[in-house]
């Protein structure tokens, strides 16, 4: 398995992360995507990269809801250390731009900045031929209007925690180089994810996430979330598809592994 979406860099794994990564090596997860928020979090990314090479690998860019009235610095030493690190390969080299996005859930008042910051890292996806992780809530209108624009020259990416309907979802794959994003929430009592999924999305079109420490899955709900409970949401897709746990492993983790070029 390969978890796509875990922020590990974070406080709260800060007391017992060795414990966190061996469990998630217990677990069968072969490799980690770790999303930056912001200019300070590109730094504790690429720390804890360097700390695990070859098992965690960074993304980075500019969460939409840490675009504020500053939002052009902070891009701005985001990318020069992008570009300092595509141009000079490291051994822990970003795989992504991430994560990024738009999200309206809460307020549209930095509506406006949010679009550019966003559209902004888009075209840093076209230029490095980097994937994008994309982060949205409550804008996919906004979103889609963007990408469409750089369709035909963006590589690939992923749609970080799809939670939507049929037609939403239908919307999404038509970028063709694109994956959702499928976590914890699949696995909820009252989610309608399931019947999504299997009406609308190909397994091909999945990968696993956890966005760990947030939206633990059953049974761990409740708990901070981890590496290792990817587990849980690979079972729960077996189940909804109708495949043994195997399939869903080999074909999600070929895909992330394709996305990602692991």
């Amino acid at each position: 398995m390969i978890d796509t979406h875990c922020h590990l860099d974070g406080e709260e794994f800060a007391e017992d992360l060795e414990l966190v990564v061996a469990r998630a090596k217990e677990a069968g997860v072969k490799a980690i995507g770790v999303p930056s928020i912001d200019q300070k979090s590109c730094n504790t990314v690429l720390d804890l990269c360097h700390r695990y090479p070859g098992y965690c690998f960074p993304m980075l860019g500019l969460h939409p809801e840490e675009v504020r009235s500053d939002w052009q610095d902070s891009l701005g030493m985001i990318l020069d250390e992008l570009k300092r690190i595509h141009l000079q390969p490291s051994p822990v080299s970003p795989i992504a731009i991430g994560e990024v996005g738009l999200d309206f859930y809460w307020s549209r008042e930095f509506e406006k900045e949010q679009m550019l910051a966003f559209e902004e890292q888009v075209r840093w996806s076209v230029e490095m031929q980097l994937p994008l992780m994309i982060h949205c809530r409550k804008a996919q209108n906004e979103m889609v209007n963007i990408l469409r624009r750089y369709k035909n020259d963006l590589p690939s990416g992923v749609f970080h925690c799809f939670t939507g309907n049929v037609i939403e979802a239908q919307e999404l794959l038509q970028f063709d180089r694109f994956v959702l994003g499928i976590g914890g929430v699949l696995t909820f009592k009252k989610s309608k994810l399931p019947e999504t999924l299997v009406e609308a999305v190909p397994l091909d079109r999945i990968v696993l996430e956890t966005d760990a420490p947030y939206m633990a899955p059953v049974p761990m709900r409740g708990q901070r979330n981890e590496p290792a409970f990817v587990a849980h949401v690979m079972g729960k897709l077996a189940e909804v598809y109708g495949v043994n746990k195997d399939t869903v492993d080999a074909v999600t983790t070929a895909n992330a592994s394709r996305i990602f070029r692991l």
